[in-house]
């Protein structure tokens, strides 16, 4: 079985074309693809950090920024740090980057790999990915101050393991989140952890035909409901979209087939006001190189866009919906250096490419966006950038 991890590498990949339906050198093909591509944009693009991976951090995965009120942003890294376990940092509007707190790989995990989230009082919430005391990760909660508190130390076993997406809150202080693995049968969890710090396991997946090793954040409609994906697993072992409602019944709303209409979803959903779920597949779709996809309320799947690798390929962060119906995203790799894009697709699925990195700029957008209020964009690369490390930027639409 193919892992929903595994990464393709960025040398020896061969594109396909879905303009002229042709199998190209990379080289020749990203070369084609700029001049085709280049002259739609008019976005201004702009670096607002460069990490060094010291102190500062190193390698932002797939979390989001998080933006508060007085415009700075909170994200984590997965690496680089003090202990190069990876930090939580904030960046202020003038670009000054302060770490709020160092992970250490023992007791407090490390490897943080979903978003951050804010409550009214600043405080943040999180995930990391592996270590604490029994190697499974952690959630964890960080003050304004940067005084850090462990909530949750997964064991591995039925409570649940390695959490590789971000959490919600709810207005009671619950929070709600996904883990790769453990649980009842070993193929991850749905889980709940109150304010007390009591965790219960809302789900436990099977793997067939419910899915397994849940990797992506939820969302939560107004009632309750909880919708997410699995990676893997389901009918085809391809991955699935779920439900979960507030007695905790989980339904299959797709499986993933693998013929034609992508595999392996990574990221996070995004749900309008109709019942409409949108998000992506990492790989997938007629050139295996990752899909946008709808799913309406009664189950019917609708690819809006195929990547071809000119677009982008390998899409693996949360998408992001504006009150207009826009959705915008990135890709890992594609674009016209290979590097990774932004895109965004309107109300009509029409696409149009926003920025393609160049590795100077940054490399690997893995992680999604975020949006302010006057509808610039915001996001880091894993890696590439002044030092290599990755990247936050900002685009002005």
């Amino acid at each position: 079985m193919k892992s929903a991890v595994q990464r393709p590498s960025r040398i020896f990949r061969v594109v396909v074309s879905r303009s002229v339906n042709l199998v190209l050198p990379v080289a020749v093909f990203w070369m084609f693809s700029a001049g085709v591509t280049g002259s739609a944009r008019a976005q201004t693009f702009s670096v607002l950090y460069n990490f060094v991976n010291g102190a500062d951090g190193a390698s932002p995965d797939r979390g989001s920024l998080v933006l508060d009120g007085a415009g700075n942003f909170y994200g984590t890294t997965y690496a680089g740090g003090l202990s190069s376990q990876g930090t939580v940092f904030k960046l202020d509007s003038t670009g000054k980057e302060t770490v709020l707190y160092n992970f250490r790989g023992l007791r407090d995990g490390a490897g943080p790999v979903g978003r951050v989230i804010l409550d009214g009082a600043g405080n943040l919430y999180g995930t990391t990915s592996y270590k604490g005391t029994f190697n499974a990760g952690t959630v964890f909660k960080v003050s304004p101050a940067g005084k850090f508190k462990i909530l949750h130390t997964f064991t591995g076993g039925a409570d649940g393991g390695q959490p590789y997406a971000g959490l919600i809150r709810d207005h009671r202080g619950n929070l709600y989140g996904t883990t790769k693995t453990g649980g009842a049968s070993g193929y991850g969890t749905i889980f709940k952890l109150d304010s007390t710090g009591k965790e219960t396991v809302l789900y436990s997946f099977t793997g067939s035909p419910d899915g397994g090793q849940p990797a992506a954040r939820l969302i939560r409609d107004t009632a309750g409901n909880f919708y997410g994906t699995t990676s893997l697993e389901g009918l085809f072992h391809y991955g699935t979209v779920f439900e979960l409602d507030t007695t905790g019944k989980e339904t299959d709303l797709h499986d993933f087939t693998g013929s034609g209409d992508g595999i392996f979803p990574l990221g996070a959903l995004v749900r309008d006001t109709t019942g409409n779920l949108y998000g992506t597949t990492s790989e997938g779709g007629p050139f295996n190189l990752g899909m946008v996809f709808e799913l309406d309320p009664s189950g019917r799947e609708t690819d809006l866009l195929n990547f071809g690798g000119s677009d982008g390929s390998y899409p693996v962060g949360d998408l992001i919906r504006d009150a207009a119906g826009n959705i915008y995203g990135t890709t890992a790799y594609g674009g016209d250096f290979g590097d990774g894009t932004v895109f965004t697709l309107d109300a009509f699925a029409s696409f149009k490419l926003l920025h393609s990195f160049s590795g100077a700029d940054g490399y690997q957008p893995y992680a999604g966006l975020v949006q302010d209020g006057a509808g610039n964009l915001y996001g880091t690369t894993r890696f590439g950038g002044a030092y290599g490390n990755g990247v936050v930027y900002k685009i002005i639409p």
